[in-house]
């Protein structure tokens, strides 16, 4: 009875080893899933979910309905060279990394500049835009500094550059800003009246403002921080050296020169 007892415990013991082994298998290759290449996940789909919002001369839809702009096309032009098919999803821009990290987004292309803060918590390409922050008011306003705009009121957009740059400067800072959720709603106030000036990106202010625009009224005054742009992607992500070389050989073989003439732009290099 007593041999009949232990071989049924031997045989419980042996069964339970093999189960424990198993869900340790299939822990394992869970998280080899989920820690492996940024790469090989986007390759598996088929596809690169691009992050961006409307913002001319980036990311935007011209007169004619056709979905453009220096970014657009150099993501499809990028995604052809990967081997993938682009796939863009306008995004809420304050909530740009949330959206990046929980995967619902591969990357963010839509003229995100470059900084310290930003680059400690994604993988940025090295940069091919040039860009700035610049101050806009209505033709004919008197403006003699940012110190003009102290007690004014001043919009920007929310979680952009241009708004760190209004927290930056030490007048701005004592304007009454009020954050947009896009910085063409910044150009929208500033027409109406309801503010007084607005800080943009310069590639954007140049294209959307002037003689022949719907806000030919509205002027650039000031430029109060030099930037350049990159292509963000999930901290550690290994698709953004694939895109660095990418990029070099655009560079190289007149593709992003191309592009900068075609929209306005001047290359970061």
């Amino acid at each position: 009875m007593r041999k009949l007892k232990m071989k049924k415990l031997m045989s419980l013991l042996l069964a339970l080893t093999m189960v424990l082994a198993l869900a340790a298998c299939g822990s394992r290759e869970a998280n080899k899933t989920q820690d492996g290449s940024d790469l090989d996940y986007v390759k598996g789909k088929g596809k690169l979910i691009i992050g961006y919002t409307n913002y001319e001369p980036m990311n935007y839809t011209d007169e004619n309905g056709v979905f453009t702009g220096f970014d657009t096309e150099l993501a499809m032009l990028t995604c052809e060279k990967l081997g993938l098919e682009p796939e863009f999803v306008e995004i809420n821009w304050d909530t740009k990394e949330v959206e990046l990290n929980a995967k619902s987004i591969d990357c963010i292309w839509n003229g995100l500049t470059i900084d310290d803060e930003r680059k400690a918590k994604m993988e940025i390409t090295k940069p091919y835009v040039k860009n700035a922050q610049v101050v806009l008011v209505k033709e004919g306003t008197a403006y003699n500094g940012t110190e003009s705009l102290i007690g004014k009121t001043v919009v920007a957009e929310q979680g952009s550059a241009g708004e760190n740059t209004v927290k930056a400067d030490d007048n701005l800072k004592q304007a009454n800003f009020v954050p947009k959720t896009l910085q063409t709603d910044c150009l929208m106030e500033l027409k109406s009246g309801t503010a007084d000036a607005a800080v943009l990106d310069l590639t954007l202010a140049k294209t959307m403002t002037g003689e022949g625009t719907s806000y030919n009224d509205i002027v650039i005054v000031d430029y109060l921080a030099e930037e350049d742009y990159g292509v963000a992607f999930r901290k550690g992500s290994d698709i953004c050296a694939e895109v660095n070389k990418i990029f070099d050989e655009f560079f190289e073989d007149g593709t992003m020169a191309a592009l900068a003439e075609k929209y306005g732009l001047e290359l970061a290099k």
